[in-house]
C-alpha cells in the first residue's frame, strides 16, 4: 500500500527502544531496592524474585507511561522536523529530565522504606510540610549511604550511553500525505496502548491497577513493596491522600468513648464455621424482611428466599454501609474499617498489618479462604485479601469454566454459588467469604432465565431475584455439605444501588443495607429481628465473639450479640463529608470541624439542628465524631490497626 511509504520506521523503532531501556532500568532499581531491604523483605527463592518482578511490570508500565506521556506524543506528532538534530537533542532532554527524576523516587526509597516499612507516596508532601530541615536531612542520608547515589549516577551514566546508541538519522517524508495518514494512524495506536498501560489493562471488569493490587501477587503483603516501583506509589496517590493526624482530644476520652477495644468472653467448645455473603448492590430497599415496619406505599419484595431465610435467622433491619464502592464493603465487613472522604483500601497506608475476622480466625486455626467469580484481581480483592490474610483465593481462574462468564463482570452467580457450595469444608473449621457478582450493572440475567423472574420497577430488580434464586440454589447444596449444621451464615450488601421507592431516597438511606445472622444449630441463638442500629463494622466483633475469641478486638464496631453494650458509633461518608450516627443524633464533620447535627429519623438530613440544639448529649456527640475520626486517623497512618 502506498500511504505505508511514509510509515516513519527508523523514529518509531527508535521510540520503542526507549521506552524499552526505561522498563529494563525500572528491574535494575527494584533488585536493588530488594538487595537494600532484603533483610526486611523476605524472598525464598530466584524464581520467586523473578515472580515478583515480571508482575511488577504492569506497575512499571504506568509509571513510565505517566512520566514518557509528553515525550511519546512529540516523538509521534508529524511535524516534519522530527528528525532534525535540534529536535531529537529536545527529546534527549526531555526523555532524561522526566526519568531522570521520576527514577531518583525509586533510589530515594532504597532508604526511605526502611523507615517508612512502605514505598514512596504523595504523603512525603504531609511530612515535609511540617519540617524545615528536609534538605539536610536529604544530605545527611545521601552521606551516610554514598553507594545509593553512586549506583543511580553509574546507571544513569549507562542509560545515557544506551540511549545514543540507537539514533535517528535526518531524513525528508518523501510524499507528506502518506507522511501524516501514517502518523495519525500510528499516533492514535499508540494512544490506545498508553491508555490500557496506565490502567494496567483493557478489561472493562478491572479498575485502574492502584498500590493495594501489589499483594495479588505475593505470599506476604510486604512483598507488595517488590511488585510496586516508587513512582507508580507516588503518581497513584497525587491529589488523593486526605488522611491526616489531627488533634481534638486526650487519649483518655478515646479510650472511654470511641473504645477501640473491645473484649468478649464467651466459652466456645466446638468453633462454628464462618460463611459471610457479601452481596453485590445487595440495598435493604430490595428485601421485604426489612421493610415490614416502614409502611411503604405499595411495596415488592424482589429476595423471596432472603425474605423467608430471614424468619429462621436473627436480623438488623437498621443496618447502613460503611462505605460507597464493593472495595469499601471489603473493609468494612471483614476489618471494620469503614471508608472516609478517601477510601482506605486506595490509600498509601493499605498496605499494613490488621486486625480482622481473617486475623482472628487465623489466630485460631480456621481455614480462610475468600471467592469472587471475577477475572483474579477485580476490583482490588485479590491484593486487599492478601493484606487481610487469606489462606486460599478462588476467582474466575480458579472456577476455570470461561462458558459460565456473564461476558462483562464475572462468572454467573448461580454456577459460581454451587462451586462455592462443593469447595469448601475440606477443611474445619473453616472462614470463608464469597463477593457475589451477578447484580451488578449492567443488571443481566443468564438467557435461560429469560422470563422466569418479574422485570421490577428499575433494571436491579430482576438480577437481584437472579442472585437471591442462585443463594437459595447454593443453600441447597449447602444442606447436603457435613459441615453445614454447625456453620453461621452472615448476608449483607457491599453497598447500595438503583432506588425506588422515595424512603430509600433519603441521605443516610443510601448506606441502608441488610443484614443477616443465620444458623441451623440453635445453640448460637440467632434468631429474631433486632431494632439496634448496626453497620457493616459490626460485623467482624459480632463474629470474633461468636468464635470465642477472647482476645482484645480492635475495631470501631461492636459484637451485635453479646450481653457487654458498647455504645454505637455508625461511620460512613458521602466523599466529601463524613457522617456520624451517635446516639440520638447524626453529626456531619468535614475534616476539622462538625458542620451539621441532625435527629436520628432525619435520614433526609434535611434540617440542621446544630444552633438550636445544645444539649449534653449533643456536645459530648460531636466530641465523640471528632474522637474517632482523631482515632481512626492515628491507627490508619501509624500503622496500628492490629
Amino acid at each position: 500500500m502506498k500511504f505505508l511509504e511514509g510509515f516513519r520506521k527508523q523514529e518509531v523503532l527508535a521510540l520503542v527502544y526507549r521506552i524499552f531501556l526505561a522498563y529494563v532500568f525500572y528491574q535494575i532499581a527494584r533488585l536493588l531496592f530488594w538487595y537494600f531491604n532484603k533483610d526486611l523483605i523476605k524472598v525464598d527463592s530466584v524464581s520467586d524474585y523473578i515472580k515478583l518482578a515480571f508482575h511488577g511490570t504492569a506497575f512499571d508500565t504506568t509509571a513510565i507511561l505517566y512520566v514518557n506521556a509528553l515525550f511519546i506524543l512529540l516523538s509521534l506528532l508529524p511535524l516534519v522536523i522530527n528528525t532534525k538534530k535540534i529536535f531529537q537533542k529536545v527529546l534527549f532532554w526531555l526523555y532524561f529530565i522526566t526519568n531522570g527524576i521520576a527514577y531518583a523516587m525509586n533510589f530515594g526509597d532504597f532508604i526511605y522504606y526502611k523507615f517508612a516499612q512502605a514505598r514512596l507516596t504523595s504523603a512525603v508532601f504531609q511530612v515535609a510540610e511540617h519540617e524545615s530541615n528536609v534538605s539536610k536531612t536529604l544530605m545527611i542520608s545521601v552521606g551516610e549511604h554514598p553507594f545509593v547515589l553512586i549506583w543511580y549516577v553509574v546507571l544513569m551514566i549507562l542509560w545515557v550511553f544506551l540511549y545514543k546508541k540507537v539514533k535517528v538519522e535526518d531524513t525528508k517524508p518523501a510524499k507528506l500525505l502518506p507522511y501524516f495518514i501514517t502518523s495519525i494512524l500510528t499516533l492514535c495506536i499508540t494512544a490506545v496502548l498508553v491508555v490500557g498501560g496506565i490502567r494496567g489493562d483493557f478489561k472493562h471488569s478491572t479498575r485502574p491497577i492502584n498500590m493495594v493490587d501489589a499483594t495479588r501477587f505475593v505470599t506476604n503483603p510486604l512483598q507488595g513493596n517488590i511488585v510496586l516501583n516508587s513512582t507508580f506509589s507516588f503518581f497513584r496517590t497525587l491529589n488523593t491522600n486526605n488522611f491526616k493526624e489531627v488533634h481534638f482530644v486526650d487519649e483518655k476520652y478515646i479510650e472511654d468513648y470511641v473504645q477501640p477495644y473491645k473484649v468478649y468472653d464467651r466459652k466456645v467448645e466446638n468453633r462454628p464455621n464462618i460463611v459471610i455473603f457479601i452481596v453485590e448492590s445487595f440495598g435493604r430497599e430490595y428485601s421485604g424482611a426489612f421493610n415490614k415496619d416502614k409502611n411503604i406505599k405499595d411495596y415488592v419484595s424482589y429476595t423471596p428466599f432472603m425474605d423467608s431465610l430471614a424468619t429462621q435467622s436473627l436480623i438488623f433491619p437498621n443496618t447502613f454501609a460503611n462505605g460507597r464502592q464493593s472495595i469499601h464493603g471489603m473493609s468494612s465487613v471483614l476489618a471494620g474499617i469503614p471508608s472516609l472522604t478517601d477510601a482506605f483500601t486506595g490509600s498509601p497506608y493499605s498496605n499494613q498489618k490488621i486486625q480482622s475476622i481473617v486475623s482472628v480466625c487465623n489466630d485460631l486455626g480456621y481455614d480462610t479462604s475468600f471467592y469472587h467469580g471475577a477475572p483474579n484481581g477485580s476490583m482490588g480483592f485479590l491484593g486487599f485479601g492478601n493484606i487481610l490474610g487469606f489462606k486460599n483465593y478462588f476467582g474466575k481462574t480458579e472456577y476455570n469454566h470461561d462458558d459460565d462468564f456473564d461476558g462483562m463482570w464475572a462468572i454467573w452467580d448461580e454456577p459460581f454459588l454451587q462451586y462455592f457450595a462443593k469447595n469448601v469444608g475440606k477443611k474445619q473449621p473453616f472462614m470463608t467469604t464469597v463477593f457475589t457478582a451477578s447484580s451488578h450493572h449492567p443488571f443481566k440475567i443468564p438467557e435461560k432465565y429469560n422470563g422466569k423472574f418479574k422485570k421490577g420497577k428499575i433494571e436491579i430488580h430482576e438480577p437481584m431475584q437472579y442472585t437471591d434464586y442462585a443463594i437459595k440454589q447454593y443453600f441447597e447444596t449447602a444442606k447436603k455439605q457435613p459441615w453445614y449444621n454447625n456453620t453461621i451464615f452472615v448476608f449483607t450488601g457491599d453497598h447500595t444501588n438503583q432506588v425506588y421507592y422515595p424512603e430509600y431516597e433519603r441521605a443516610m438511606n443510601r448506606y441502608a443495607v441488610p443484614l443477616v445472622f443465620y444458623s441451623p444449630n440453635p445453640a448460637y441463638q440467632l434468631k429474631g429481628v433486632s431494632q439496634e442500629i448496626a453497620q457493616q463494622a459490626d460485623i467482624y466483633p459480632t463474629l470474633a465473639d461468636l468464635i470465642g475469641y477472647n482476645k482484645p478486638i480492635r475495631s470501631w464496631g461492636r459484637s451485635l450479640v453479646s450481653d457487654k453494650k458498647y455504645p454505637f458509633i455508625v461511620v460512613n461518608s458521602d466523599g466529601s463529608t463524613d457522617q456520624f450516627m451517635i446516639g440520638n443524633y447524626i453529626y456531619r464533620f468535614d475534616g476539622k470541624e462538625i458542620i451539621g447535627v441532625y435527629d436520628k429519623s432525619d435520614l433526609s438530613l434535611e434540617k440542621n439542628i446544630m444552633n438550636e440544639v445544645k444539649n449534653p448529649e449533643t456536645e459530648q456527640g460531636k466530641k465523640t465524631a471528632k474522637a474517632w475520626y482523631q482515632d481512626y486517623m492515628d491507627r490508619v497512618i501509624n500503622r496500628k490497626l492490629y
